[in-house]
């Protein structure tokens, strides 16, 4: 998801010769200590100097604010704008409208399966902020038109129990977007965007800023109190969330059926790439799901593990890692229908030569608000 959405996006390093793009907070996080890394195209903080862990954990207690830059941004204008949305995405933006956010998918016509999942702005009557994952920006703008704007503003995600009081003390009004609302906000009288949107299955919002006032915000910001996280942080909390990362519980090859998220497809529309790939497999019935393993003790379960039924191989884990709030190992998997499987069947994850014995949980693992600081 978009927080992804949801990002996302796939985690990447250029080749060598090739530059890694920069946020308008790339200087900020350099003087905070951040470590940096690549991560699709951009160079972006993987975590500041008190450590993932830290970060992550107080997400889940109090607030976090994550530098979100490298999502992309494509504003797509005119009267014609939202009939080219309907056409290409997979939602059905009829069900919002102006000062709404949706979450939705650009399908292959080919299979159904994920080019991106993505996260819609509606700003106005005939505006549209259409935010894809970092490395899928151009493809996007092939399929709605559009313009990149990107590189224009930053976006920051401010994160947990706390978020919206502790932003309240220097923007009420960006503060008090309801979940999904999209609203317009001042900073230092520059016009900006809040959404009441993330990727931490934590209540928050996501403000863009005009790249040259970013740093004057983010201080503010982190000046409330709100602690800054890296995408180390990032990627825990979706995870125990449950929520989907492009590359990963999405992508080529994997429905929106197949990840368990048949609410993002507008079945009323008459049409949108890859209705009919899709309708298909509705009417035969996915071959595979996504599911929640929770497995004993801090070993994590990675990425591309099979998953085993008995003696026979049943799915593979599509991310995995250590839950710093359950304290033992947790991962998504896609499992094959035909496995039979439900809450609290138990199977097995193959890795590094011995078996991890995993048991089916419903999911999301952590909930909303479930380790808020007074809870």
């Amino acid at each position: 998801m978009n927080e992804a959405s949801a990002d996302s996006g796939n985690s990447s390093v250029p080749e060598l010769g090739h530059s890694l793009r920069q946020t308008p907070l790339f200087d900020a996080h350099r003087g905070l200590g951040a470590k940096l890394v690549g991560f699709g195209g951009w160079e972006m903080p993987l975590a500041y100097p008190g450590g993932t862990l830290a970060e992550h954990r107080a997400c889940r207690t109090e607030a976090v604010a994550f530098d979100v830059s490298h999502l992309g941004t494509v504003r797509v204008s005119g009267t014609d704008g939202f009939d080219r949305l309907q056409a290409a995405l997979s939602n059905d933006l009829r069900r919002v409208g102006p000062g709404r956010a949706q979450y939705t998918h650009l399908l292959s016509e080919d299979d159904g399966s994920v080019v991106d999942d993505i996260i819609v702005w509606w700003v106005s009557d005939d505006v549209f902020d259409v935010m894809p994952n970092a490395s899928n920006t151009a493809r996007v703008v092939d399929a709605i038109g559009g313009e990149d704007t990107t590189e224009t503003r930053a976006i920051i995600a401010v994160q947990g129990p706390m978020a919206r009081s502790r932003l309240g003390t220097i923007l009420p009004g960006a503060a008090a977007v309801p979940r999904f609302g999209v609203a317009g906000f001042e900073w230092e009288g520059v016009p900006c965007l809040v959404a009441g949107t993330g990727y931490t299955g934590e209540d928050g919002v996501e403000c863009a800023v005009p790249a040259d006032t970013a740093e004057s915000l983010w201080a503010a910001i982190l000046g409330t109190g709100v602690q800054p996280a890296g995408l180390g942080a990032r990627d825990t909390l979706r995870l125990e969330a449950a929520l989907p990362l492009h590359g990963h519980e999405l992508g080529p090859g994997i429905t929106p059926l197949q990840a368990g998220l048949g609410w993002v497809i507008g079945w009323d529309k008459p049409a949108f790439r890859g209705r009919d790939a899709l309708l298909a497999e509705k009417n035969a019935g996915p071959r595979r799901l996504l599911v929640g393993l929770a497995t004993e003790g801090r070993q994590p379960p990675r990425e591309g593990s099979p998953v085993t039924k008995g003696s026979k191989i049943v799915g593979t884990v599509t991310s995995g890692n250590f839950s710093p709030m359950l304290e033992h190992g947790i991962a998504l998997a896609l499992v094959d229908t035909t496995a039979g499987v439900s809450p609290e069947t138990t199977l097995a994850i193959e890795q590094r030569g011995r078996a991890m014995t995993a048991t089916v949980v419903k999911t999301p693992f952590v909930r909303a608000g479930q380790w808020a600081i007074g809870n």
